[in-house]
């Protein structure tokens, strides 16, 4: 039986998933994909550091000639024959293995639901 690769159909999906709706909110579950040189990353890594989630959400932060191959699976897994973008700053369900979103202001909003959710509460 032969095998037949499609082309994609239509535009790369939204990466626009949200922690508590569809995603739920569990320690060390996210990780997160920044560049260094990337402003938008500079700011998910302040917003997580001001969170106190470094521990809970780690970061694994890309560089000129950086191995991109866990990112590239994870944008590969959220959608069906993925030909887009990688792009940064990325959260990644490192349950499914694929990307949650790649939207900056709905990263942060989601880093700031997890710092207020009972789970991720330390020295209570």
């Amino acid at each position: 039986m032969s095998h037949t690769v499609l082309p994609p159909t239509g535009p790369a999906p939204a990466l626009r998933g949200r922690i508590g709706a569809g995603f739920s909110p569990v320690p060390r579950r996210y990780r997160l994909y920044l560049s260094a040189g990337c402003p938008r990353s500079l700011r998910v890594a302040a917003a997580l550091a001001a969170e106190g989630l470094a521990d809970a959400v780690p970061a694994t932060v890309l560089g000129p000639g950086a191995d991109d191959t866990a990112l590239r699976h994870a944008y590969e897994a959220a959608g069906h024959h993925f030909d887009g973008p990688l792009t940064v700053p990325a959260l990644v369900d490192t349950w499914s293995g694929r990307v949650v979103s790649d939207h900056t202001p709905d990263i942060l909003d989601d880093l700031r639901f997890l710092a207020a959710h009972p789970a991720f509460r330390t020295g209570a």
